[in-house]
C-alpha cells in the first residue's frame, strides 16, 4: 500500500468510527461502499480498508456477500461490554497504582484538568478527554495489549453512552465529583478505594443504560 493509500485509508477509518460511535450511522445500518465512497469524498479501496478495520474493532459486521453494516447494539450486548471492562480495568488499575510514578501522577492530573476545564458542547471534544482521562489512570499498567482491550472496549461501551447523553435523567448525576473522587483515590495509591469507585462509576451508567435500553433495542 502507497503512502497515499494508507493516508486516505486512514482518513476513511478515523471518520467512519466517529460516526459509527456518535450513533450517526445506527445500529445494524447497512454500510455501501459506494454510498460511503461519495459521503466522504474518497475512493472504494481505502473504504473496504477502513470497513475490515472497523470489522476487527468490532464496529462493523461483515455480511457474507451482501457487503457490510454497522454492528448491532441491545441490552445484552451492552451487558457483556460493561463485564468484561469492569473485569479487565479492575486489574489494568490495581497494575497502574503498584507501579506509580511521579510522571504518572502528573499526567493523569494534567488529563482531569483538561477535561474539567474543556467545554462540553462539543460533545465530540470531550469524549476525547474523557477517554484520556480514563486511559491515564490504567496506563501505568505496563501491559499493551491490556490497554488495547481496555481502549476497545471503551470505544465500544461509548456508542451506548451517546444515549444516555439525551437522558435528562443521566445529567443529574454529579460526574464531575464522581471523576474528581476517582482521581484523588488514585493519586493516594489506594488501589482498594479507586478501583471501588471507578467500578461504582461504570455500573452507575451500566444500570442508567439497561433501564434506557430495556425493550428499545
Amino acid at each position: 500500500m502507497s503512502k497515499s493509500d494508507s493516508s486516505a485509508t486512514h482518513r476513511a477509518y478515523t471518520e467512519l468510527r466517529r460516526l459509527i460511535l456518535t450513533g450517526q450511522y445506527k445500529p445494524g445500518e447497512k454500510l455501501k461502499i459506494e454510498t460511503l465512497r461519495k459521503a466522504l469524498n474518497t475512493g472504494a479501496s481505502p473504504i473496504r480498508e477502513a470497513l475490515s478495520l472497523l470489522t476487527s474493532d468490532q464496529l462493523v459486521e461483515r455480511l457474507d456477500q451482501r457487503g457490510f453494516r454497522a454492528a448491532e447494539a441491545g441490552r445484552k450486548n451492552f451487558e457483556d461490554i460493561l463485564k468484561l471492562r469492569c473485569t479487565l480495568e479492575d486489574m489494568a488499575l490495581r497494575e497502574s497504582i503498584a507501579n506509580a510514578t511521579e510522571s504518572w501522577e502528573e499526567n493523569l492530573v494534567l488529563c482531569h484538568h483538561r477535561m474539567v476545564r474543556g467545554s462540553r458542547d462539543d460533545i465530540e471534544e470531550f469524549e476525547a478527554r474523557h477517554k484520556a482521562f480514563h486511559m491515564a489512570l490504567l496506563a501505568g499498567c505496563n501491559s499493551p495489549i491490556l490497554l488495547r482491550y481496555c481502549s476497545q472496549l471503551y470505544d465500544l461501551n461509548v456508542r451506548y453512552r451517546y444515549l444516555a447523553l439525551q437522558s435528562n435523567n443521566y445529567l443529574k448525576r454529579d460526574i464531575p465529583k464522581e471523576h474528581q473522587d476517582i482521581m484523588d483515590a488514585a493519586i493516594a495509591r489506594n488501589p482498594d478505594l479507586v478501583s471501588e469507585r471507578l467500578l461504582n462509576h461504570y455500573r452507575q451508567t451500566g444500570a442508567f443504560l439497561t433501564g434506557l435500553l430495556a425493550g428499545t433495542l
